[in-house]
């Protein structure tokens, strides 16, 4: 990896460099929008970074690759989203809006990153950010401009087209030596806590991700029902993880993952004519859709359709997303209304939500045969899922028995994930 790794993030800097350089112009906007800016950033580097980091050798990747693909996709989505919807004078104007658009783009790539996860190289997250990106605004441009759906807080656009990205990815990038039980994807006690962290702050935040950009009229609304979607979302999760367990114990990945799903499906309609209670019924639809496909989907999806989903993002993204898009359908039907000067129809917000289903399991299908290519150095099977195989990795400390008993043999890892995250706050 020394110098393939290397030579492609330099390259790709200097080129990025140079762009910004030559397009890229400030656009003396309102600072208005830096408080929701401030939100979805740390959505984007701790968030999504912590949620991944379940699995126990391999935090380090989780949270890293994550900060690399962030801060890469970030660059690449403000040029690409600019070049989509023109500037002044063949210039790209940055502002707050436009930053947050760009972390909206490395969203996509990380929600991808999660059915991949322990699965690929580096070079192939350079590159599958490269194209996930630039595909998602041609998507976006499709269904904002073209189609002028709604989707403000894209469960379309963002989460299911992520989800799907990522699954046709997995599902060309299929290992059969991983299909059994494996030893490294299991999570330890510390490992499901620092998960437990990018939940937190994801379900937090999410109220900011959904209103970022809607309009100023409709914030409060937006920030009101998502709010009260992700409530009734998690403690609908909560019962069922117990009720589905036969001691009535809690899962912590249900707790983990399926307690957001409620924030991903109101997002579509969070700023249409619905009232907090709808908000609430859609967030309890998705904590329940999200609890069975953990429990049920997941492992067929993994045993009859080859598909090694490793962070369950079909269950926390894709069903929610779609649930969202029908949301908005059902809601565009009973309560027409007019965003940005257009007449919103059950046939804009239908065509959006299957059209980004299948341009996201088509262009992943393609990205994946791309990305299987052996030019980019697969890691093997007995390397995945484990952070020696690119990372520096601490030594255990040497103790004696006796006391090594009670001694947390993941002090040293726990302490560089809180300086991580001292550094990142």
């Amino acid at each position: 990896m020394r110098f393939k790794f290397s030579i492609t993030a330099l390259l790709l800097e200097v080129i990025f460099i140079i762009l910004f350089g030559v397009f890229v112009e400030y656009d003396a906007g309102s600072v208005d929008l830096y408080a929701y800016f401030k939100d979805v950033h740390v959505m984007i580097f701790i968030g999504f970074g912590f949620l991944m980091a379940f699995l126990k050798k391999y935090g380090f990747s989780s949270v890293g690759i994550n900060m690399l693909i962030a801060a890469l996709g970030l660059q690449w989505g403000t040029l690409i989203q600019g070049f989509l919807h023109g500037g002044v004078g063949g210039k790209i104007r940055i502002s707050i809006k436009s930053m947050i658009n760009a972390d909206f783009s490395t969203a996509t790539a990380l929600i991808s990153f999660g059915a991949v996860l322990g699965k690929t190289s580096p070079v192939q997250m350079l590159f599958l950010t490269l194209l996930e990106i630039a595909i998602f605004a041609l998507n976006e441009y499709l269904v904002m401009e073209i189609l002028q759906a709604t989707d403000t807080g894209a469960s379309m656009t963002i989460h299911a087209f992520g989800a799907y990205f990522g699954l046709a990815v997995t599902l060309i990038l299929y290992r059969p030596g991983l299909q059994n039980k494996y030893e490294n994807k299991n999570s330890t006690y510390h490992s499901d806590i620092f998960a437990m962290i990018g939940t937190l702050f994801l379900w937090i935040f999410w109220p900011s991700f959904n209103s970022a950009i809607a309009a100023e009229g409709d914030k409060i609304k937006t920030i009101i029902n998502t709010y009260y979607a992700l409530a009734a979302c998690a403690v609908v999760t909560f019962g069922l993880s117990s009720l589905l367990d036969q001691r009535g114990k809690f899962s912590m990945v249900l707790i983990q993952n399926a307690t957001l799903a409620g924030g991903v499906a109101v997002g579509t309609c969070a700023d249409l004519a619905i009232h907090p209670f709808v908000a609430m019924c859609i967030g309890s639809i998705a904590g329940t859709i999200s609890v069975l496909g953990f429990r049920f989907l997941t492992p067929v999806l993994a045993s009859k359709m080859k598909i090694q989903d490793t962070c369950g993002v079909h269950n926390l993204h894709g069903l929610p997303g779609i649930l969202g898009g029908i949301a908005g359908i059902i809601v565009t039907a009973v309560q027409p209304e007019t965003k940005r000067g257009v007449q919103l129809t059950v046939g804009r917000q239908t065509a959006a939500l299957s059209g980004t289903v299948g341009i996201a399991l088509l262009s992943g299908a393609l990205t994946g045969a791309i990305l299987k290519l052996s030019m980019w150095g697969q890691i093997p099977d007995q390397n995945c899922f484990d952070d020696s195989a690119y990372w520096e990795v601490p030594e255990e400390e040497k103790l004696p028995e006796i006391l090594l008993n009670n001694y947390n043999e993941h002090s040293r890892v726990e302490s560089t994930m809180w300086t991580f995250i001292g550094c990142r706050i």
